[in-house]
């Protein structure tokens, strides 16, 4: 069977039309991605003017044989700075566990604790299957009503927005990253993403697990203050 290929209107109306048409399609694409870059643009900060904050989130960002990607290491170390400074109290890892095999949490808690943040401090959350999932069971699993988001560029402003959403008063920290493939890809993945942070913002959709609260972070802010006031 013969496909016939598309024909391009003859009459210059038509192809204004088509070209009206095309144009008003990339426009609505790009509303989301703007709508990100504004509203975020007074909540994004660096890790020097970043406000000091109980708790700072960590997004998976993917493993290599077990082992924290680059990309995932470079947020973490940016975690553990801000702990060992004394800028946060808290990490709570978040990330996938949705199989035996795979385990984002538990490797960026090891990656942590050998970097200078004590077991006892850090929360992990199983379900954090994507964005908005991590930032909904951050504030209705955990109690995290104020944050410091941690993840490169490209990532940090959909978290801050869709944390935000989720009732998370949040200040994003993106991390620098060598602009290779996967920076490329994940700039352009964005765009598309945008779209979807849009709908989970307007629609609020339950995350894949919500599950039964979890005490951790309170109760590892309250250890953090008792050791305070010991050594205080």
């Amino acid at each position: 069977m013969k496909i016939r290929r598309p024909r391009l209107p003859r009459t210059r109306t038509g192809r204004r039309r088509l070209v009206q048409g095309v144009m008003a399609c990339c426009v609505l694409a790009l509303l989301p991605a703007t709508w990100l870059y504004v509203s975020t643009a007074d909540r994004l900060h660096t890790m020097a003017d970043v406000p000091r904050t109980d708790v700072a989130v960590v997004f998976g960002a993917g493993l290599w044989d077990g082992e924290p990607s680059p990309y995932l290491a470079h947020r973490l170390d940016a975690a553990a700075k801000l702990y060992r400074e004394g800028r946060v109290k808290v990490v709570l890892v978040t990330g996938d566990n949705s199989r035996k095999d795979y385990d984002e949490p538990d490797a960026m808690r090891t990656y942590l604790t050998g970097h200078g943040v004590p077991d006892k401090r850090i929360v992990s959350d199983y379900a954090g299957f994507d964005t908005w999932d991590s930032c909904v069971r951050a504030k209705k699993i955990f109690g995290v009503d104020r944050a410091v988001l941690i993840s490169q560029g490209f990532h940090i402003r959909r978290a801050v927005a869709l944390c935000e959403a989720a009732g998370v008063k949040s200040y994003g920290v993106g991390v620098d990253a060598k602009h290779d493939a996967t920076w490329y890809y994940g700039g352009t993945r964005e765009v598309l993403a945008a779209g979807k942070a849009a709908l989970d913002v307007v629609f609020e959709p339950n995350p894949q697990f919500l599950g039964k609260k979890e005490p951790g972070v309170s109760e590892a802010l309250a250890a953090a203050a008792r050791q305070a006031r010991q050594t205080g």
